[in-house]
Formats: C-alpha cells, structure tokens, sequence
C-alpha cells in the first residue's frame, strides 16, 4: 500500500512514482498538545494530515500570537518552506493524537513539477489561501470587534442539521481561542457572545454554539464592510 494512500492531494501520481517517492517520505504520529513544526524551524517537509486535527498559530512583529486556522484530515501545510527554503512563519501543534506524512520538499517539488493535475490542485489551494489571508486582512482593517467576531463565527460554522436558517460552531468554541483568531481579549469576547445571546442571534446548547441568525449577522458584515470602504 502506497503512503500516499487516501490523501486527495496525491490523486492522479503514477503508481510506479508514488512507490519511488514513498520511499523517501514517513509517517509519523503525534499526541495531543505536541509540537510540531514551531517559528523560526529551518526543517523544510511538507506535512500531510492522515488523521487528528492541527492548530496553526502565527506570530506578529511584537510577539503576539494569533490563531490561523485548525486543519483536519486532507490538509496539508509547510509547502512554503519546502518552496522557497524559508524559516517557518508559523506553529503547528496537535489537538488530538494525529498521524501525519512527511514528504521532504525535493520529493515535493519533483511531484509537483512532473504532474500537471497535482500542480493544478497546488495552485488553487494557494490561491484560496491568499484570498482567505486578504479577506482576514481587510476585516483586521476595516471591521469593529463585533463584526470580526460575527465573521469569524460564521467561517467556523456549518449548516445545523434539522434547522432551516440555523448554523452551528462545533464542538463549542473556547472564548481565550476566538480572541487569538481576531486578535482582541477574552473578556471582549464573552461580553460579545452575551450580547449575541440577549438579542436572539446565538445560543449554546450541548455540543455547539448555535448561531440563530447566520443570514443576519452576514448582512450586519457586509454592511460594516461597506461603511468602511
């Protein structure tokens, strides 16, 4: 069996070629609350998540620190270093035990560059993630606490099952985690959430935060994205 087995990002490589690279790339498993990959690491691997979730943290100028994203099984990160030879820009720790592939950035750049599907697959995904970084950016601009909260609310969120119009956060997210993800206190953001609450826009119920309102809190973002044009 290939280790590039039910990995989407590898669909499409040569049988014959993933055997050759598979046997320069590893497995590795990691438990819950371990490191990873940290700022400033001068390994350069691409890390490929077979299962578990992640946390990518990144660093500001003056030391702070501020939640990217958490990434589960299909995704991968660390493909800039192994691109460009860079120090990592961000760190990366499990939230659950997770098994990750480590495939080395000559491995990397050599699938790449000889599969034109998988070089495709790359360039979209990093598209995405810049359109995502200028979206972030912006609102870090132009938005209010509140509306980066309802913004950053309805990207976590999915569709609540059995609920037309309804969205939901789950599992329920820490307060101490949505302030690292749009940078401002944790007491900021509990008086936020019981403002939510008192006007009929989010609920906690076991198991989530239930956003009542999804549609509005998007209009209330647009609005605010507007005024600040």
């Amino acid at each position: 069996m290939s280790l590039f087995e039910g990995i989407s990002f590898f669909a499409g490589l040569d049988p014959s070629r993933a055997e050759s690279f598979g046997r320069q790339c590893v497995r590795k498993r990691y438990t819950e609350g371990e490191l990873v990959l940290d700022f400033d690491d001068s390994s350069t691997d691409v890390y490929f998540i077979v299962s578990g979730d992640v946390r990518v943290l990144v660093r500001t100028a003056s030391g702070k620190e501020m939640i990217l994203g958490d990434f589960g099984p299909g995704k991968f990160f660390g493909e800039m270093a192994a691109i460009d030879g860079a120090k990592r820009s961000a760190n990366v720790t499990a939230l659950t035990n997770a098994e990750l592939l480590l495939v080395p950035p000559t491995a990397f750049r050599e699938i790449v560059l000889h599969s034109p599907e998988i070089a495709d697959r790359l360039l979209r995904l990093l598209t995405s993630r810049v359109r995502e970084l200028n979206v972030r950016l912006f609102e870090r601009s132009v938005l209010d606490l509140r509306h980066r909260l309802y913004s950053e609310l309805l990207r976590m969120s999915a569709p609540r099952k059995g609920h037309d119009g309804q969205a939901i956060v789950s599992p329920p997210p820490y307060q101490h985690d949505l302030a690292a993800r749009i940078g401002c206190r944790r007491e900021q953001i509990s008086r936020e959430l019981g403002a939510m609450a008192e006007e009929g826009l989010a609920e906690k119920v076991r198991g989530g935060l239930v956003l009542l309102r999804p549609a509005m809190l998007e209009q209330r973002v647009r609005e605010a994205m507007n005024a600040g044009d």
